[in-house]
């Protein structure tokens, strides 16, 4: 694994670019906001209707159309969601000027081939390995995320400098620049997203929850045990690993972890780990989304809508209202991020 820092990278190559960011969510904010106060000349490409104008304008940034956006730019980043990079680089690409580079902050679209660039472009990833409001937020107190950088197509002969440098303006040199490939990035994001981060957490969540309260237990205990307290938990694991954790917690708590935790993710669920592992490398679940987004996203719509009805979600509302810190200090601010 190579992995680069501050000293590594020449910000100076990145400074003599202009950067297009087109989108404005979690990780275009962040990216925009960290580029700009690093001394690069950023435009956001956002749609005339676009809700994120204003927060664009407020963060002081100028903005236009998306093919107005990379006209003029030499570096492309597309931070819109995956299921929308296909047909956007379809609308921008013949606006793109010759010996451009492409970038990303994940690989899907390219990795399953479902945007083939021009020959000519650079084709480079910068993905933090943090959700975009802490992108920001670690930046602006002299800190960084950890940062990967991969390339798949260097056409200038300097795709991987250009990464280095453009992570190094983001912050990511602060922590570490860790250098990958477009397929390694890819399959183990996937993975970590739906077999454990997202996926499997939320559904070892709610599972706890319904089991307590079809036990008869009180929903507010329920989701102090299964919900609440998981933030202590995964504090611990993020600062120490699972040896800190154990430390931080009672004999009890660690003696039942050692002894039942294997009864909970057993042979049956090691095996479905295997098989999404699997659809993800063979592309299946790459052609399941890409079908999803064409649907309008039925799918994942009704999904959400689902969650809001749980009783998990809303008995947790009742209980974050007594909880003034939580309010005081939101992670994600909707009307800046």
């Amino acid at each position: 694994m190579k992995v680069y820092y501050d000293r590594d990278a020449d910000l100076s190559l990145i400074r003599a670019k202009k950067v297009a960011i087109l989108g404005f969510g979690s990780q275009g904010h962040a990216h925009a906001r960290n580029l700009h106060d690093s001394g690069v000349e950023v435009v956001v490409g956002l749609r005339p209707d676009s809700s994120s104008i204003a927060k664009a304008e407020t963060a002081g940034l100028s903005h236009a159309s998306p093919e107005e956006a990379v006209a003029s730019a030499e570096v492309v980043m597309m931070l819109v969601p995956d299921e929308h990079h296909a047909d956007l680089y379809r609308r921008i690409e013949p606006h793109i000027p010759h010996g451009a580079a492409l970038a990303c902050a994940h690989g899907f679209n390219i990795h399953f081939d479902l945007i083939k660039p021009r020959s000519d472009f650079d084709v480079i990833m910068i993905a933090p390995k943090g959700p975009g409001h802490l992108v920001r937020s670690t930046y602006m107190q002299s800190q960084g995320v950890p940062t990967l950088i991969a390339v798949a197509q260097d056409a200038s002969g300097m795709a991987q400098a250009l990464a280095l440098s453009y992570a190094s303006a983001i912050g990511g040199g602060r922590a570490a620049i860790i250098e990958t490939t477009f397929r390694e990035e890819t399959e183990t994001d996937l993975f970590g997203e739906q077999a454990v981060l997202c996926g499997g957490a939320t559904a070892l969540i709610k599972a706890g929850f319904d089991t307590l309260v079809d036990a008869g237990y009180s929903p507010e205990m329920a989701y102090f045990e299964c919900l609440h307290e998981m933030k202590l938990i995964v504090d611990l694991l993020y600062e120490g690993g699972v040896a800190n954790m154990h430390y931080s917690i009672s004999n009890t708590a660690e003696y039942g972890s050692v002894t039942r935790g294997d009864r909970v993710i057993n042979a049956q669920v090691r095996k479905e780990m295997r098989r999404i592992l699997e659809d993800i490398r063979n592309g299946s679940f790459a052609r399941e989304y890409v079908a999803e987004g064409r649907s309008g996203m039925k799918t994942l719509l009704a999904e959400r809508e689902a969650w809001k009805r749980h009783p998990l979600e809303r008995v947790g509302e009742k209980l974050r209202s007594m909880m003034h810190w939580i309010a005081s200090k939101p992670l994600v601010d909707r009307n800046k991020n």
